[in-house]
């Protein structure tokens, strides 16, 4: 699909109404301390060819701070992956390491599922 024609963020391609006018998303909320962060560790293999991901949910905050919690999480594992809607994915199964980084770092209610 060529640029021009790429729908946006939103789902909107074209619109006929010329008053139309697209409403700004309301910005991101102040991140919330390590301690009030409530973190879910699981594995994920679904729409991965079979592959394990480890599956960081539940992050609250900027995207900023999100990236920088994902490029934390994937260099101590020595793995890569993303991170993107409030999700840190690492290639792998880290549980245990991730689990564990987290709870060093003052994340006192992450959970293992």
């Amino acid at each position: 699909m060529s640029k021009k024609n790429k729908a946006d963020n939103r789902g909107f391609v074209y619109s006929t109404d010329p008053d139309f006018k697209f409403e700004e998303a309301a910005e991101q909320g102040e991140t919330l301390p390590a301690a009030q962060q409530k973190l879910r560790i699981r594995l994920d293999t679904k729409q991965r060819a079979g592959k394990a991901v480890t599956l960081i949910e539940g992050f609250s905050g900027k995207d900023d701070d999100l990236q920088d919690l994902g490029k934390k999480l994937k260099t101590f594992c020595g793995s890569g992956g993303s991170a993107k809607d409030g999700e840190i994915i690492v290639q792998g199964d880290h549980r245990d390491k991730v689990l564990q980084w987290l709870l060093k770092q003052g994340y006192k209610l992450t959970k293992k599922i």
